[in-house]
Order: structure tokens, then sequence, then C-alpha cells
């Protein structure tokens, strides 16, 4: 059975896609448990996918800056959606995909609060400058994996047969089928979103955690200590 470290707990955190609302709602249900069962440390790892799609891309930014739970250290992984926010950025060639797949609620809303009238695609040019200097660092720094005890944590997944220092950004923030339809063991256990799905799922070499929660309003949370698994869902 996988398990962490003595006395760690971490809660790691499924795709937000801008619901700031769930988020929140999280938190609490999170400070909540931890009352309740205190731990002796406590972290967060974020699984990526924060923006796009969602009314509240930059709401989100700034709970994950300014807003976490007292007391908790946080990991922040890249997820695609991140990746695309970026590549849309330094290349204009770029902006199409990422509009496609849900961008343009994130230009509206750094337009809308930095006080501009809102003109959808064409605010593109300016959002940079719309968005504080602090989020575009942080999309900037943003991690491709990390790891803990015997669990690996990555926004999509990994492909099989690669060693975990080999593997291709891309697989880590993309991958779906070679990914989800391996079987064997991975060395580890995979903690991933990415691919929707209606509710947790447990399998022998992977936890998938994204409850779709921009189209579902359920955001999940992975609990794990010791050896215990739990999930915490709004």
């Amino acid at each position: 059975m996988p398990s962490l470290p003595d006395g760690l707990r971490i809660y790691a955190i499924g795709d937000i896609h801008g619901r700031a609302d769930l988020l929140a709602e999280l938190f609490e249900l999170i400070k909540r448990e931890q009352q309740e069962r205190p731990p002796a440390a406590s972290h967060l790892v974020f699984l990526g996918d924060y923006i796009d799609r969602g009314p509240d891309s930059p709401g989100v930014i700034e709970m994950l800056l300014h807003g976490l739970p007292a007391g908790f250290e946080a990991d922040f992984l890249m997820g695609n959606h991140e990746q695309l926010l970026l590549d849309g950025l330094d290349d204009e060639a770029a902006l199409g995909l990422w509009l496609a797949n849900g961008g343009l609620p994130v230009i509206e809303a750094y337009a809308q609060a930095a006080g501009s009238a809102g003109r959808g695609k064409a605010d593109w040019t300016r959002l940079s400058d719309m968005m504080p200097a602090e989020h575009l660092l942080f999309f900037r720094s943003l991690e491709l994996s990390v790891r803990y005890g015997d669990y690996l944590f990555v926004h999509a997944g990994i492909r099989p047969g690669i060693a975990l220092d080999k593997q291709d950004p891309h697989d880590l923030l993309w991958i779906r089928g070679p990914f989800l339809g391996h079987m064997d063991s991975f060395g580890v256990t995979v903690v991933h979103g990415h691919t929707p799905v209606p509710a947790p799922q447990i399998h022998p070499n992977r936890i998938a955690i994204d409850t779709g929660a921009v189209f579902t309003g359920r955001l999940t949370a992975l609990v794990l200590e010791g050896e215990r698994r739990d999930f915490l869902t709004t």
C-alpha cells in the first residue's frame, strides 16, 4: 500500500478552472477537518488548470497567492491551460489554441479587474499589462511534478516505460490514452487531474481527482496521510 512519511498530511486539489467560489468552499472544508483531526504537518498540492472556462480566474490566483489556509505550505503544478496562456502571451500564433480551450473568460476577467470596458479577444494584446505582475510570475514559476513518499503528483499523467526523470513535459501536461489505459505499476502511485471523471477514481497505479468543477460544481481534494486515503468534495 503506498504511503506518505509519518506525520505528513497532503491535500491534493484537482482542476479549478476559474471557480474561485468552489475553491473558497473547499478551503473551508479543509480548515474544518484540520480542526477536527489536527495533523503534525499539512501540505497542499495543486494539480494545475487554475484558469480558463470559469468566471473568476484572477480570483483563483489571488486565493492561491494570498488566501491559503493558515499554516500550510504548498506546491503549485503547471496545467496545460496555464501553458496555453503562456504560449499565447509569448507567441500570437498560439493564441487561437488557447482561446479555443476557454481562454476568453480569462482575458475578460483581467480586463474587468483592470477597469477596462472589456473588448474580449482584442484585450489579449494588453493582457500582460492588465495582469498583476505577481500573477504572471506565478504562472511562469509553476512546477511540472512533485513527489512525496510513494506518490507522484502531476497534472495529466506520465508516459509508461519512461523513467520519471526523463518524462517529456508535454506528456506531463497533456497525456491521456497511453497513461489512462496502462494497467501495470508506474513504480509510484500517480495522482492526477486533466481528465474529468464523475467522482474521484482510485486505480491500482493512479488516482484521478478532476471532477469537472467548472461544469459540475464538484471540486475535489484527495487527502493522504500514512496509508490512509480520503476525499473532500464541494
